[in-house]
């Protein structure tokens, strides 16, 4: 079989780009926090309340007229068929840019030329394996023929893929399973893997692919990572141990301890879903839990996690990412002074490839070097929050600007303003934005995901419970 060395390495780098360099993005995130860089925001539109970082209940009673989120409404006929247009593009990505021996998914792929990296992330089979779901399930692929990939997929996961503790590096050689760039044993990826497995698991009612989910899922060891801290560390590597970093403010981690919380084999404590900060942000009169990130830690767990009508101590977390949404859509028609391209049908911004490379960006506050960038998946993971802002932004793309739609829906990014547009998708984002828009549509993620007993085991321990409706 295919083996690559340290100078293979170096060219598929060269091709690539610094999105999948080991660890960028998290790296990134933590050098801008408690940082806002790029566009300066007025301080009357904007502010972190730092004080509610603490692990107390956030208080509501803070404005006495503060603006109202939208409330999320159907879609329309023409919208579904746009979407199932979407979906399929996307489904496509997954299902061709993979090994069918080993089922691991390309990290990001060329559309404009033929694209011929290695280099497969754990994050974009964790898309792909729910992908291939909704793939059987629209008829997008034959049943017999998704189950057969599923099962090659698991098989290879759990008898050749290196692991450590039950944790998976964040990069792989597609054809091999060998680690690339010396990356790490990545939770937060692992956990993304996790949750397209169990997705699996549920929706193929096959003996093979049950008893390799399982096992899959009962080998890692959240008790571990954890360390004597109730955090969860971003990863460990043979060379260095465990990252410094951990995952201790709200962002993409609530799957992460979700899923750990759900383990039978090796449980966090529910203390746990306690120990990492809720920062309250505040923006146009609107408050929301937040961070100084994209947009995407908005996104990430609630595609599978279904967190519709429920609050846990803290937050109604759907209704949050509503309002989280909801403030970035603003915040970029503000920046329309700045960048005339964003509008109310043309908005969005999260980490994505740029004309400079991969950036780190978004808001409020402005993080990165803003330039009227548009990256669909900040729209396209929003779907179920916003949809009617969101499918306006979608179809102003698809109708307005061509050369942003590919074989596998949109690229990851593209500027009107200096009329330059990605060569590339990423798994990432497209799967993003598939597993959101089949949400929107129809739940099913959603409701094929939370028939696992770990996901509902986990929002148990969490403290989980229906959410009231305050009174009027």
């Amino acid at each position: 079989m295919d083996r690559i060395g340290k100078r293979d390495v170096a060219s598929i780098d060269k091709k690539v780009g610094p999105r999948s360099l080991s660890g960028s993005r998290r790296a990134l995130l933590r050098q801008m926090a408690l940082m806002s860089l790029g566009v300066p925001l007025s301080q009357t539109k904007f502010s972190p309340v730092l004080a509610s970082a603490t692990q107390q209940p956030p208080k509501t009673e803070q404005h006495t007229h503060p603006a109202l989120p939208p409330s999320p409404t159907s879609l329309s006929p023409e919208d579904d068929q746009f979407l199932n247009d979407l979906e399929y593009g996307s489904f496509l990505f997954f299902w061709e840019q993979a090994n069918p021996q080993t089922g691991l998914i390309k990290d990001r792929c060329n559309v404009r030329s033929k694209d011929t990296t290695v280099v497969a992330s754990i994050a974009s089979v964790g898309f792909g394996l729910t992908a291939i779901c909704i793939g059987a399930m629209r008829g997008f692929v034959p049943y017999d023929d998704a189950r057969s990939r599923v099962t090659a997929t698991l098989n290879f996961l759990w008898h050749k893929l290196p692991t450590h503790r039950g944790f998976f590096f964040h990069f792989a050689n597609i054809n091999t399973g060998e680690r690339i760039w010396d990356s790490e044993a990545s939770s937060v990826d692992t956990a993304l893997l996790l949750c397209g497995i169990l997705t699996c698991l549920q929706h193929f009612e096959d003996k093979t692919i049950k008893e390799l989910a399982h096992a899959i899922f009962d080998r890692v060891d959240w008790t571990w990572l954890s360390e004597d801290t109730g955090l969860l560390a971003h990863g460990w590597t043979p060379e260095a141990g465990f990252l410094s970093s951990k995952w201790d403010f709200y962002s993409e981690l609530m799957m992460m301890y979700l899923l750990g919380l759900g383990s039978s084999s090796h449980p966090l404590p529910n203390e746990a879903w306690f120990a990492w900060k809720r920062t309250t942000f505040e923006y146009d009169g609107l408050r929301y839990v937040g961070s100084f990130a994209p947009l995407f830690v908005h996104q990430y767990s609630q595609a599978w996690f279904d967190f519709r009508g429920k609050r846990d101590h803290f937050a109604d977390y759907f209704q949050n990412s509503v309002i989280a949404t909801d403030v970035h859509r603003r915040f970029c028609v503000e920046l329309n002074e700045q960048f005339s391209d964003y509008s109310n049908a043309l908005w969005g911004i999260t980490a994505s490839d740029s004309q400079a490379g991969y950036v780190i960006w978004g808001g409020p506050p402005a993080i990165g070097p803003i330039d009227g960038t548009i990256v669909p998946a900040a729209a396209g993971g929003s779907l179920p929050f916003l949809p009617d802002a969101t499918m306006r932004v979608l179809r102003t793309i698809h109708d307005h600007y061509p050369k942003a739609w590919s074989r596998y829906g949109f690229v990851d990014a593209f500027n009107p303003l200096t009329d330059w547009y990605d060569n590339d998708v990423i798994g990432i984002d497209t799967g993003i934005t598939m597993l959101m828009a089949e949400n929107a549509r129809s739940s099913f993620v959603w409701d094929t995901f939370m028939k696992n007993p770990e996901a509902q085991r986990g929002m148990a321990n969490a403290g989980f419970r229906p959410n009231q409706a305050a009174p009027s």
